[in-house]
């Protein structure tokens, strides 16, 4: 059974700095991940660090530029309130946050149909200057050809679609997309090769544009076969 460890409830003013000074050099890593909810600065780096890949991520799968602010505020307050439970052998702190992104915009897409009470909470919009709105709906328009791809995907199974839609669309790597889908490596690349000659045989020459510098894929090999799940992999 796994224990979770508490985090220091006072942790000393060096060590605090210490971690900053390393975040600022390095990035925030798996180290100081787990402050980022106790510690301002931390979350301004981490947030400065990754926001603009958490809104390309976003923009790629919502079309409405309120719903992506509300999207891409909500992961990184979920980040904030589950930093602490953060755990290395989980994954990178990058693959980390983009399984938190995957979640919950599967979330969202589930709601969508669906009356909500909107008179009860803040719209992202609300909280938006005229530069951010005009950031956002750059980056949908610059995501359009992105989106339409991704409709094209949908025909693709779950599992085989995320995991292509995070190595080839938000550029982590098998071993990231692995933690952020909560599967292993090998599986990963099973499903990756799967989804890859799914959708060349669905689009033909339109899926290059989702292979690495849009380079035409190699021939097809045989279609491996997907190891068998452990109890703590979720498809």
């Amino acid at each position: 059974m796994e224990i979770e460890e508490a985090l220091p409830a006072r942790p000393s003013a060096l060590s605090r700095e210490l971690r900053v000074v390393a975040a600022r050099e390095r990035g925030v890593g798996a180290e100081q991940l787990p402050w980022i909810g106790a510690d301002p600065d931390l979350f301004e780096l981490f947030y400065r660090e990754h926001v603009e890949g958490v809104q390309r991520f976003v923009a790629r799968r919502v079309g409405d530029r309120e719903r992506a602010a509300d999207l891409t505020a909500e992961i990184f307050l979920a980040a904030i309130e589950s930093a602490d439970r953060y755990r290395p052998r989980r994954g990178t702190p990058k693959a980390w946050l983009y399984g938190i992104a995957r979640v919950l915009v599967a979330e969202d897409r589930r709601r969508q149909g669906r009356e909500r009470a909107r008179q009860e909470r803040f719209r992202g919009s609300a909280l938006l200057e005229a530069d951010d709105s005009a950031r956002i709906d750059a980056r949908i328009d610059a995501e359009a050809q992105s989106r339409r791809l991704y409709a094209a995907m949908e025909r693709i199974p779950e599992a085989e679609r995320a995991v292509l839609e995070l190595v080839a669309l938000d550029e982590l790597t098998v071993a990231e997309a692995a933690a952020a889908a909560g599967v292993r490596p090998v599986t990963a690349r099973v499903r990756l090769h799967r989804a890859r000659r799914r959708l060349r045989a669905a689009l033909g020459t339109a899926a290059t544009e989702l292979e690495p510098g849009g380079a035409a894929a190699e021939p097809d090999a045989a279609d491996p076969a997907e190891p068998a799940p452990r109890k703590e992999e979720r498809s």
